[in-house]
């Protein structure tokens, strides 16, 4: 568990908490779903001049010209990278303690882009202030909530550049590509370049292979899971973009109990075989503990799924591109191809 987390977290720290992360998308079912009211409204190219973009808060942010000088939180970063923009910081996790990259990173050259936090909590204001930021742009995972901008100096962060917000929840994985995509079109991105139209090609096909993989298996049931030391957390498919999408193809899902906050219930390690399924989804972000590291817990050990080997890494916080998305619903689609009923 990180050790910047407060020992009492916010909901916001919750959700970038292993047990929770990513699971804060309780709002899916809330407001606006369908990012209709965050139009792109800016320019489509670089060239100088005016530039403008409506963000997923509904702010439209203006510059007298497209903002080269952009910092940005990891996994908007890769993204933005996936079409041809690039940051000249990134906050949030991006080296893993062995100096790799983490899995949000993407494709970033982690050697060469400003770290300015890697962990929650982390912002260097000042580097910040030296870097000249013409934009800072972030993931929202509740309204008007700029992820991985710490509460604390926020406002010291706001005053120093213009900031986009784009919704990682109350959406689903195809309406986030968009989002991303109108970003990066209005910064200067070659939507039609072959790279992202091969990309999208390929999304485009393996959505489809996972709709017809959950219609021939329509009795497997997934549970999607985040481990800590002492809490094992089962998600609501419909709270997050990546597994409510899954469930728009046909996935079928353990619904679990929620909590007050209403995402994710959690279970103590003694209770873990509360719910039964054929296949787990294990969150693969650093901030939680990975399957390997769960073999001491004989509860874990004696899960159907897992004495079945039907236990796969879910990307808890999707790298928003077409590049990044087509492999996550290949690898779920084939998994349940050759899934067998555990239970």
């Amino acid at each position: 568990m990180r050790t910047a987390r407060p020992s009492h977290p916010t909901r916001r720290g919750l959700l970038a908490m292993g047990g929770a992360v990513g699971l804060g998308a309780v709002l899916a079912a809330c407001g606006d779903s369908d990012g209709k009211d965050g139009g792109s409204g800016g320019s489509r190219s670089a060239d100088a001049g005016p530039w403008s973009f409506k963000d997923d808060r509904g702010k439209t942010v203006e510059a007298k010209s497209v903002p080269k000088n952009i910092v940005a939180f990891t996994g908007v970063a890769a993204a933005l990278h996936d079409y041809g923009v690039e940051v000249k910081a990134v906050f949030g996790p991006t080296k893993t303690k062995d100096g790799k990259a983490d899995v949000q990173a993407g494709d970033l050259d982690v050697s060469k882009v400003e770290i300015l936090g890697n962990v929650w909590g982390e912002f260097n204001v000042e580097k910040y202030a030296a870097l000249g930021p013409e934009l800072l742009v972030t993931a929202m995972w509740e309204k008007d909530a700029l992820w991985y901008v710490p509460d604390q100096s926020k406002d010291k962060i706001l005053k120093l550049a213009p900031s986009v917000a784009l919704w990682a929840a109350r959406t689903t994985i195809p309406k986030a590509i968009q989002r991303h995509e109108d970003l990066a079109a209005s910064l200067g991105a070659d939507l039609k370049a072959k790279a992202v139209t091969d990309a999208k090609a390929r999304f485009e096909k393996a959505a489809a292979r996972l709709r017809a993989a959950a219609k021939s298996k329509p009795n497997i049931k997934v549970l999607i899971g985040s481990a800590s030391q002492d809490l094992f957390y089962v998600t609501l498919a419909e709270t997050a973009a990546d597994t409510l999408y899954f469930q728009e193809l046909g996935v079928g899902f353990v619904e679990p109990k929620v909590n007050s906050a209403g995402f994710f219930e959690e279970l103590s390690w003694e209770n873990v075989d509360k719910y039964q399924a054929d296949v787990i989804m294990m969150d693969n972000r650093s901030s939680a503990l990975q399957p390997g590291a769960l073999t001491s817990k004989p509860t874990w050990t004696q899960l159907p799924a897992v004495k079945a080997g039907q236990v796969i890494p879910r990307t808890a916080e999707p790298v928003f591109s077409y590049d990044k998305c087509a492999p996550i619903l290949e690898d779920l689609a084939k998994a349940i191809e050759d899934a067998k009923k555990a239970v």
